[in-house]
């Protein structure tokens, strides 16, 4: 950290939370300056660390049995074991919420009542504290007693349903989305929704208990396909790599592969035609604008399909870049990485991690967040399981002999 204070300096957050949405929020969170102790259980971990291949190396290129999961969403935090089912160690998570601002979570409805670690429970020692619970379905409905994941949310939020090519295609039928998006989008709302909390706090003085579920944020993050459904009572069908409602919005084959265009308004569309010489379609009544586009869709396609494979994908990149075109190349994820405007914009980080595990170092994605004035840092790589147990337990005043008792009893 530069000699700018971050953002979040000073706030203390307890994270309780295990797999993708509770983790990416708290790690925002620490992104953000906050400190944040992960607790884990003895022995297990975070189910995430088990969840490979693939999985980490050592500095001589060994395979571990760490998953590189784990490390995707832990980043900027310390770990500490402890088992919560006995009463020591449940006594150990109430003196480390007494002291902290937030406190996020995703057991199931009603789970961590019989700990004494519910919210309602822990607001009577620390009216402060700001209490995030994660769950599938919420706190209320007929669906709150059940689990959640990611997969099962984007299935019956319809998301799957707009996701992949049309039935009768080749490759048809509904597909998920590469990534846990509604684990990732649920962990996003639930620090926007932590951030307003202590916003609230600043005046009252009262923390509060947040209410996030994957299913909530996943009918919210249907944007325009809901909005489209509500309104027009028009459900939206799988249509591919096609914008439903704007076009040329799609992936076409090109020369050697395939290129992408992202024509969004009726300027840009013009400024295609005329860079390919096709001016006459930009003054066709069926293409000048925008919906007729879309009405017509597979009369443009017929004429842009023979048209777009007359150049490689790097040279229609070249020939509409200076237009203001949105034009690229469909990349994988190694590719992606080795992309120039990437490098520049430093996104692949290298952390070096002392666990005494000869991990060394352990790669991960800088955080999108580009504040100017208190940027966000990584400060701590993901770290090993409970590597930082008795670091915490010396701060909550425990003695070596204290600790090793601890340790003993299975209780850390």
């Amino acid at each position: 950290m530069t000699a700018s204070i971050a953002p979040l300096d000073g706030i203390k957050v307890l994270d309780l939370s295990r797999v993708l949405a509770g983790p990416w929020c708290a790690q925002m969170l620490g992104d953000l300056g906050a400190e944040v102790i992960k607790v884990e259980r003895p022995e297990a971990g975070d189910d995430t660390r088990h969840w490979g291949p693939p999985y980490l190396h050592t500095d001589d290129g060994t395979k571990t049995e760490q998953a590189s999961y784990y490390t995707c969403c832990n980043r900027n935090k310390r770990s500490i074991t402890i088992d919560m089912a006995s009463p020591q160690g449940q006594a150990l998570i109430v003196e480390l919420a007494k002291d902290a601002d937030i406190l996020v979570e995703n057991f199931k409805v009603g789970g961590l009542k019989g700990y004494g670690l519910d919210y309602e429970s822990l607001r009577k020692i620390n009216p402060r504290l700001i209490y995030c619970s994660v769950t599938g379905f919420g706190q209320t409905g007929p669906y709150a007693p059940r689990a959640g994941y990611d997969l099962m949310v984007q299935a019956m939020s319809g998301m799957m349903s707009i996701t992949g090519h049309p039935d009768g295609e080749p490759g048809g039928g509904p597909l998920k989305v590469g990534v846990a998006v509604t684990d990732v989008f649920t962990g996003i709302y639930s620090c926007c929704s932590i951030l307003a909390a202590l916003q609230a706090r600043h005046r009252t003085g009262e923390g509060q208990h947040i209410d996030m579920a994957l299913l909530d944020v996943g009918m919210a993050v249907l944007a325009n396909q809901a909005v489209g459904y509500l309104n027009a009572d028009d459900i939206p069908q799988r249509a591919g790599n096609i914008h439903p409602s704007v076009g040329p919005y799609q992936d076409f084959p090109s020369k050697d592969g395939n290129v992408l265009l992202a024509i969004g308004n009726d300027g840009q569309f013009a400024r295609f035609c005329a860079a390919t010489g096709n001016e006459a379609w930009a003054q066709d009544p069926r293409f000048t604008r925008n919906s007729g586009r879309i009405i017509h869709r597979k009369d443009l396609q017929e004429l842009m399909y023979p048209l777009m494979k007359t150049r490689t994908t790097a040279e229609w990149i070249a020939l509409l870049e200076d237009k203001a075109v949105p034009c690229g190349p469909i990349n994988n994820i190694a590719q992606a990485f080795e992309d120039a405007q990437v490098i520049a914009r430093g996104l692949h980080v290298q952390i070096p991690r002392d666990a005494g595990d000869q991990i060394g170092t352990i790669s991960t994605v800088a955080s999108p967040m580009r504040l100017t004035a208190t940027p966000p840092v990584v400060r701590r790589p993901p770290p090993a399981m409970g590597q930082h147990t008795d670091e915490i337990l010396a701060e909550l005043g425990r003695s070596p002999a204290q600790i090793a008792q601890l340790h003993s009893e299975g209780v850390v």
